[in-house]
């Protein structure tokens, strides 16, 4: 039996999600920017590892979640393409960031030391001494941020397109209604 709405923890870990992830991507192009002897030059990439660790344990969680509730059918005037495309989105944003997860952990661990959470607790590094892996990592990482946003900007503008072009439910689904 499928459900006709999103329940709340699907919508809270959405907008969650989506939160952080703008969040994340506005903080590291503003932490690209930074000098040496600027004072957010060592605070800001702890914020970013930090909340970055936290977002992708929250992935992991969003994905078991989708294993274990119903979620709502597509709407019955979404056509065929709509439905497979908003399938290969989801699931294409779900892949590069888990992507970006990989690739900012090895940037931040290539050097052999561990990723201190908000000082709460460490991430061990578990791979380093490889040539050039923070570099490599680190291009990966842009690339992928810089992918997710595209994507995102494009699930937005479908969820518009959805809301006042096509006048249905699919936007308001999200929002609980």
């Amino acid at each position: 039996m499928n459900a006709t709405r999103y329940n709340l923890l699907t919508i809270f870990l959405h907008w969650i999600t989506a939160l952080a992830v703008v969040g994340l991507f506005a903080l590291g192009l503003w932490m690209d920017g930074l000098g040496y002897y600027d004072a957010w030059y060592q605070k800001a990439p702890h914020i970013h590892r930090s909340i970055g660790l936290l977002l992708a344990g929250l992935i992991i969680l969003r994905l078991i979640w989708r294993q274990v509730t119903t979620l709502p059918a597509p709407l019955d005037n979404h056509k065929p393409w709509e439905r497979l495309s908003a399938k290969a989105t989801h699931w294409l944003l779900y892949g590069l960031l888990l992507l970006i997860f990989v690739s900012g952990y090895l940037i931040s661990t290539a050097k052999g030391k561990p990723i201190e959470v908000f000082n709460w607790f460490s991430v061990p590094s578990l791979i380093s001494g490889v040539d050039n892996l923070e570099d490599l990592s680190g291009e990966i990482h842009e690339l992928a941020a810089f992918s997710v946003i595209g994507l995102t900007l494009l699930h937005a503008a479908a969820a518009l397109k959805h809301h006042f072009i096509d006048r249905d439910r699919t936007l308001l689904r999200m929002f609980g209604k």
